[in-house]
């Protein structure tokens, strides 16, 4: 039996999956996903689990290049924005676009997570990345 890591089938599967500059949301429980991307509920309740514990979680096994963010998350919930950003070592772009540009984008994603987050906007496309553990004996 899994008992370390990401423990969601679902989810560990679907990361397990993704390669370099391929892209995933973390979305809130508003977010309207495309009907032909495949999505990975784990809503629970009223905020339960939120963006940014799943982002904590899920950041400690999966390398992240560039995280896009809406404009209007920033606009709408400074906290949150920022709260979103500081979980990205500074390495980690971060792109803010309108959140009209997300939602076109998020039809190209591999997979969404669904949280039960009911803070506005907060929705995350992670571009995967080579992490630290790649050698490159030229940098």
């Amino acid at each position: 039996m899994k008992e370390t890591g990401i423990l969601n089938a679902e989810i560990a599967s679907a990361i397990s999956r993704l390669g370099h500059m391929d892209e995933m949301i973390i979305s809130d429980a508003g977010f309207a996903a495309p009907r032909d991307v495949p999505v990975i509920d784990i809503s629970l309740t009223v905020n339960k689990p939120t963006v940014l514990e799943v982002m904590d979680e899920l950041l400690k096994h999966f390398s992240v290049e560039k995280a896009v963010l809406a404009e209007e998350t920033r606009q709408t919930g400074p906290t949150r924005f920022a709260d979103i950003v500081g979980l990205f070592p500074e390495d980690v772009e971060v792109e803010v676009i309108p959140h009209t540009e997300l939602k076109r984008r998020s039809r190209e994603v591999k997979v969404i997570v669904r949280t039960g987050d009911f803070t506005s906007y907060s929705n995350v496309l992670l571009v995967s990345g080579a992490g630290p553990r790649w050698y490159s004996e030229v940098r």
